[in-house]
């Protein structure tokens, strides 16, 4: 099993730049980041400083999308990335979420974001492809290789991850949701001719350890972990307006949770003190979050890479983020990396 780091672009971007050298330093050897320019800093120029002061660790967005940049340019982008520090790349993609919202803008569709996928590996490894109707390449791309993974809950985009994409990305860690969904995204992939094994699947989700297994500690993790269970809540709440509340389409072990939803500031997207996420069970944070001592996580994990699971992509949006990184180089990555 893989293991990566999830951080958002706050500044100092040298902080991000140093968290990931020290993540790269444990073992982990993905370093993702959120994409919301309105949010937070623009990941890619970061990106250029991560890979110039570490030596294998890949990166990459976790989620971009279709709509805030131009096709041409996120594929220029990550080429010219992979032309300079050699292929260690990986887009990440969705129909986005903050990226869109907060510039009052609607996510995506499907089909625009399956056609995105298409055109954006296309050109960032020199292949000819049509962009609005008119052919386009990158005539200075050698050798390059753009890996595409892509964010999905819904049954529809479930399917179009195994059609299009090089990897799946599952925002939880819930063993029961994650065999669910890798099952559906390695069946699309079969139905469309492809190997479903060459599908990766990257479970991606906060980790928090403890030194122990108090009531107090857990209580306290709990809380720097619950605005994840808000975050995930938006994209539910997509799919009950979408499918309906009780269509069966998708688990109610994923859709239950939200009834007490409200609304959601995006001013607060991703950050512990979000107060839209009260609603958000206790159950709910154990099932999404990996909390607790380093044997509960290795334990969880032990159970997703059972269930096919390639890499475990750590959220660390919390007051632990060293701890973690720590933590998980000393305890976890040797006891389940390939």
């Amino acid at each position: 099993m893989d293991f990566g780091l999830v951080l958002q672009t706050d500044p100092p971007a040298s902080g991000v730049v140093d968290l990931m050298k020290r993540a790269e330093g444990a073992g982990f050897t993905y370093g993702w980041t959120f994409d919301s320019c309105v949010l937070w800093q623009e990941p890619f120029v970061i990106y250029s400083r991560i890979l110039a002061e570490t030596n294998t660790l890949r990166v990459g967005p976790m989620v971009t999308n279709p709509g805030t940049r131009t096709w041409e340019v996120t594929a220029s982008t990550f080429a010219t990335l992979n032309d300079m520090y050699g292929n260690r790349t990986v887009c990440g993609i969705g129909r986005g979420d903050s990226a869109m919202r907060v510039a009052g803008r609607k996510p995506n569709t499907l089909a625009r974001l399956g056609e995105a996928i298409d055109v954006i590996r296309d050109l960032a490894e020199g292949r000819e492809t049509r962009v609005d109707g008119e052919p386009v390449r990158l005539p200075w791309v050698r050798e390059g290789r753009l890996p595409v993974w892509m964010a999905a809950y819904g049954p529809k985009a479930l399917a179009l991850a195994g059609q299009k994409a090089d990897g799946f990305i599952l925002q939880l860690a819930d063993p029961y949701l994650t065999e669910w969904m890798v099952k559906a995204v390695r069946q699309a992939a079969a139905d469309a001719g492809r190997d479903p094994s060459d599908v990766k699947i990257c479970v991606a989700a906060p980790a928090y350890l403890t030194a122990d297994d108090s009531p107090q500690a857990l209580a306290h993790a709990r809380e720097q972990c619950r605005w994840f269970g808000g975050m995930v809540g938006n994209h539910v709440a997509d799919l009950v307006s979408r499918y309906g509340e009780h269509s069966g389409a998708v688990p109610e072990a994923l859709t239950e949770y939200i009834k007490a939803r409200k609304g959601y500031d995006y001013s607060h997207h991703g950050r512990t003190d979000n107060p839209d996420t009260a609603f958000v069970p206790d159950e709910v944070v154990d099932r999404f979050c990996l909390l607790g001592t380093a044997e509960r996580h290795v334990a969880k994990l032990r159970q997703l890479k059972e269930l096919g699971v390639d890499q475990f992509a750590a959220y660390a949006m919390h007051d632990a983020r060293e701890e973690v990184i720590d933590g998980y180089g000393e305890r976890v990555i040797g006891e389940l990396g390939d």
